[in-house]
């Protein structure tokens, strides 16, 4: 009998824990890389979003674990990064973009700071991301900012609960390059008409010489 518990008791430690990733979402990623240079970040997360367990919004508003134990499939803030990056570079049409702190000799043209304060979802409660973005110049000078909040029905589970939060990111997105592609186009060096070169000087028409009257010394005499 003692044995049988013990199996038992390893058959409900060994069962597979739920993971989930965000999703990035179906964007073109852009061919041409000579578009407008963004850099993303630093994006900021709440502490109680920098940790592996996925936390549900229960029915009395307080955070707790979902109920099957699930975990995110590696970091919510790399899935979140990923997800803002790819959506920018598509909707920016450009792949000069890059992660704070950027690389080596990156000048962006603009920079997006981003404080994201809640992601999270419940089974009675729709999905909900609040943030703060900052967008600054390449001086780093503050050209604006914003508080947003989003808000995304879903059917319940948890599938669908981390589909709906997936969604809010990617309309973050949208609203961001909206904010952006503005001062990029504000910014861009206005397109030179190509020189035209000097026309010939057209041919002018021969110099036809003035008539002068012929004088002469000689008198007419009437008889």
């Amino acid at each position: 009998m003692l044995l049988a518990c013990a199996s038992l008791a390893g058959c409900i430690t060994q069962q597979p824990v739920p993971m989930y990733r965000l999703d990035t979402g179906a964007v073109e990623v852009p061919a041409k890389s000579d578009g407008a240079s963004v850099l993303l970040g630093p994006i900021k997360l709440a502490d109680y979003l920098q940790r592996d367990a996925l936390l549900q919004r229960l029915p009395d508003g307080s955070l707790g674990e979902e109920a099957q134990h699930a975990r995110w499939a590696g970091s919510l803030k790399g899935d979140i990064d990923q997800v803002l990056l790819r959506q920018l570079a598509g909707q920016l049409q450009t792949q000069s973009l890059e992660l704070s702190p950027g690389a080596k000799g990156f000048v962006p043209d603009v920079q997006i700071e981003l404080e994201i304060t809640r992601l999270d979802s419940g089974p009675q409660h729709p999905a909900v991301l609040e943030a703060q973005w900052r967008l600054l110049d390449k001086q780093g000078k503050r050209l604006s900012s914003r508080l947003v909040r989003l808000q995304e029905e879903h059917a319940g589970t948890t599938t669908d609960q981390v589909r709906a939060q997936s969604l809010l990111l990617q309309r973050l997105s949208e609203m961001m390059a909206g904010a952006v592609e503005p001062m990029l186009v504000a910014k861009a060096p206005a397109k030179r008409s190509p020189a035209k070169a000097p026309r010939a000087p057209e041919p002018s028409a021969p110099a036809i010489p003035a008539v002068e009257p012929i004088r002469t010394d000689l008198e007419v005499f009437r008889f």
